[in-house]
């Protein structure tokens, strides 16, 4: 493959690490959160300040931003606690903007010049990058589903999609909404961390700009897209989502824009996304499978 063609792979499977994050919160634990750009960020800078001043080899920091993204995320997840609904999208846009805020105006984190001279990851004293780094973020990326398909199959993750789909119920049941809504938060939260120290050390240079409130948008707009609360929904909107602002690079412009219409048309027409329960491709796959005889 072209050096190009690598790099855009590269960042297709980051966001898609992102995305399975936020899969956690929004697809199976029902929590609604616009401002997850901001976690992606806080991995992003805490991969950096520790790498750049610490001087913390990949391997060493990477687990230690998990720790300390995911941390962050239960502190801010307690909101989620005591507002829902429109109110809590409210919350979750205002920590985006607060977390960007601190990233631009405090001298700790470079301010507006942001943060460079983050080192290439390295493997046995060899510099991992292009084709080395995609592999590198793939096998992440392989560990990021694997947790997100034990998540679906743990009594922890069916509570969550249970508190998804009616939180009185689900308590009446004998279900914690403050345990399991928090412990969404931080498995969440603690992806989009590894998905931020992987774009930190492929960038070698971040600013406060990159994790805007923009970014939450368009991770946002590849769950919904692929299908929120699915196993392949988020790398399916990932591969989609990333692919096209590059075949359309002429109107990179409307980046935003198109996101806006993407995420207007699947709410209106397919609101479970392209593998959601309801989409047109599941139905016309099963029709395939069944030979086109409904099953009684």
């Amino acid at each position: 493959m072209s050096s190009y063609v690598i790099t855009v792979s590269i960042f297709i499977v980051i966001q898609a690490i992102v995305a399975y994050g936020l899969n956690i919160i929004v697809g199976y634990a029902g929590q609604i959160s616009l401002g997850h750009a901001a976690f992606f960020g806080i991995g992003a800078y805490s991969a950096a300040l520790l790498s750049t001043r610490a001087g913390m080899v990949f391997w060493v920091a990477a687990p230690l931003v998990m720790l300390i993204t995911g941390g962050i995320g239960l502190i801010l997840g307690l909101p989620s606690l005591r507002v829902r609904a429109d109110f809590l999208a409210i919350t979750t846009i205002g920590i985006n903007f607060i977390v960007e805020a601190l990233f631009l105006y405090v001298p700790f984190f470079g301010g507006a010049l942001g943060i460079g001279g983050i080192p290439r990851v390295r493997f046995m004293g060899l510099r991992l990058f292009g084709t080395s780094y995609l592999g590198l973020c793939l096998l992440c990326l392989g560990a990021v589903i694997l947790v997100s398909w034990w998540f679906t199959k743990c009594w922890a993750g069916l509570a969550c999609m249970a508190l998804g789909e009616d939180e009185t119920a689900a308590s009446s049941m004998g279900i914690s909404p403050v345990r399991f809504k928090l412990l969404a938060f931080v498995i969440g939260t603690a992806m989009a961390g590894l998905g931020g120290a992987l774009y930190a050390h492929q960038m070698r240079f971040i600013a406060p700009s990159d994790f805007g409130f923009p970014v939450s948008v368009m991770i946002l707009s590849l769950i919904v897209l692929g299908g929120m609360g699915t196993l392949w929904g988020p790398l399916i909107g990932a591969i989609i989502l990333g692919a096209l602002p590059e075949i359309f690079r002429p109107f990179t412009e409307y980046r935003m824009l198109l996101y806006g219409v993407i995420l207007l048309i699947m709410i209106r027409f397919q609101p479970s996304g392209l593998l959601g329960e309801d989409s047109i491709i599941r139905k016309i796959l099963k029709k395939y499978w069944t030979g086109g005889n409904d099953e009684k």
